[in-house]
């Protein structure tokens, strides 16, 4: 039976970001000059490193974001009537790729690649009423003596797909060097040993050793998930590593839709007030000073709670809760966009007053160009290298901010999975006597490795796109040595 294929607000914005993706990927392929500044980027292995680690994380989230609605069966659409009935859930290629994990829920906490359960029940063993951890229903329930089998299983199992990601390394480091070896004429051969001796241009050999890392990574994974909670469960008995997971996808979307909500207010605004000066800059900048005494927290708290209050007040918009969740994050990521772009705006104010006074802007104002026209075609170009990196530079503070407010109880639905409300619901499991670690160890390692990724790939691009960065950078080795 085919499904009812389901389009939220955030899935759209994703899918446009990634055909806009698509779109600057190949006019920089057609720039010289953009194809030689990104060269440099990737010529720095920590920041081509982080964007395959970025990649994989985009990868996921691109899985998560493609949303449905299974139909029920015959019997069930009979009963409702004679159009096709379809689940009330909506669900993602990931939720179905991870079905495993969401039907292996457990009666409460179990430790992370354990067999047995977090707490002492009471059982009956032998005619008498004793206190004993409980055999799990889905961790390690293959096993017949768990005891003696559990450490060989989880040990072949682990070199099982540790090989296994091992041959799809091997894999990727071949198609590489095939496609270097085609792009200088030499053989395959000669061209790995170039990756190996990490003679290219790019750091390949770095990058195929994080493809290598995360390869091995996921083999592993994939390999106990099924029959093992690799991360343990939570109160509720469900899996965190698929919460952990699916919580990648919201930092992602409030990571980039958050960012770039800011980007129409901060341009218009800021080279506007930069060209016009006057009344206008004046104006400008009172209202982003404005904007800015007031805390954001609080802004940010008042206008979802209002946003809240408008959606429980009219259930009858949603068919379903994913629907009212997503219209959640959503404008999430506008109040954050329309409350964060006063510090992008003061920096093109500042470089927009100092390009006005250059030689080719006069020139333009003296033959009689418009406004407008001088604004968008000999300003703005040379503004877009600030707006890219403070774009990516945003990127990671906004994925912790987002852990922020879901952690005072403002930030996304409780019902969607995030880093945040992981670590809001671990408050409680953290001052246990017996401390539940590993929910909170999950978001916190999956958030890192994110945030950690972002910000060394915002160094690259700063450090490409700024001149005065790259200028700036030999002048102080030669000072300090």
């Amino acid at each position: 039976m085919t499904p009812k294929f389901v389009i939220l607000w955030t899935d759209v914005v994703l899918l446009l970001l990634v055909l806009t993706l698509a779109w600057y990927v190949r006019h920089v392929r057609r720039s010289p000059n953009l194809r030689s500044t990104w060269g440099k980027v990737l010529a720095d292995a920590p920041a081509l490193c982080s964007a395959v680690v970025m990649a994989a994380f985009l990868v996921v989230t691109l899985l998560d974001s493609v949303h449905f609605r299974r139909a029920l069966p015959a019997s069930a659409t009979a009963m409702a009537g004679s159009a096709q009935a379809y689940d009330t859930r909506t669900e993602s290629l990931l939720d179905a790729a991870l079905a495993g994990l969401r039907n292996s829920r457990e009666a409460s906490y179990s430790k992370p690649l354990a067999y047995l359960g977090f707490a002492k029940e009471s059982r009956e063993v032998g005619g008498q009423t004793v206190r004993i951890f409980p055999r799990l229903a889905h961790g390690g329930a293959h096993l017949t003596d768990p005891e003696a089998q559990w450490l060989p299983d989880l040990a072949l199992r682990s070199a099982a797909g540790a090989a296994g990601g091992l041959l799809v390394a091997a894999l990727a480091a071949w198609l590489t060097a095939a496609l270097l070896a085609r792009q200088q004429g030499s053989s395959t051969g000669a061209a790995f040993q170039q990756i190996r001796r990490n003679e290219t241009a790019i750091p390949w050999r770095a990058a195929l050793f994080t493809v290598a890392a995360i390869s091995v990574a996921t083999g592993v994974v994939l390999a106990l998930m099924n029959v093992y909670h690799v991360l343990g469960t939570d109160r509720t008995g469900n899996d965190v590593l698929l919460q952990a997971t699916k919580s990648v996808r919201t930092a992602f979307v409030i990571g980039t839709l958050a960012t770039l909500a800011t980007l129409p207010f901060a341009v218009v605004f800021g080279v506007a007030a930069g060209y016009f000066k006057g009344w206008v800059d004046e104006a400008i900048q009172y209202a982003y000073t404005t904007l800015s005494s007031v805390p954001n927290v609080l802004l940010i708290a008042a206008c979802v709670l209002m946003l809240q209050v408008f959606i429980d007040k009219h259930p009858d918009f949603f068919e379903t809760g994913a629907e009212r969740s997503d219209l959640r994050i959503f404008m999430l990521c506008v109040i954050l966009g329309v409350n964060g772009w006063a510090s992008l705006c003061r920096l093109l104010r500042a470089e927009t007053m100092k390009l006005r006074e250059l030689e080719f802007v006069q020139a333009a104002t003296a033959f009689g160009v418009s406004h407008v026209r001088i604004m968008a075609r000999h300003i703005l170009p040379n503004l877009m290298h600030l707006v890219l990196i403070t774009t990516v530079l945003e990127f990671s503070g906004l994925i912790l901010y987002e852990a922020v407010l879901s952690y005072v109880g403002v930030g996304v639905d409780p019902s969607m999975n995030s880093f945040g409300g992981m670590i809001n619901l671990a408050r409680s499991e953290m001052s246990r006597d017996d401390v539940v670690w590993w929910s909170f160890a999950a978001a916190f390692g999956f958030m890192v490795t994110l945030v950690l990724a972002a910000n060394l790939f915002a160094d690259g691009v700063r450090d490409a796109f700024d001149p005065r960065s790259r200028a700036f950078r030999p002048r102080l080795k030669r000072v300090v040595s």
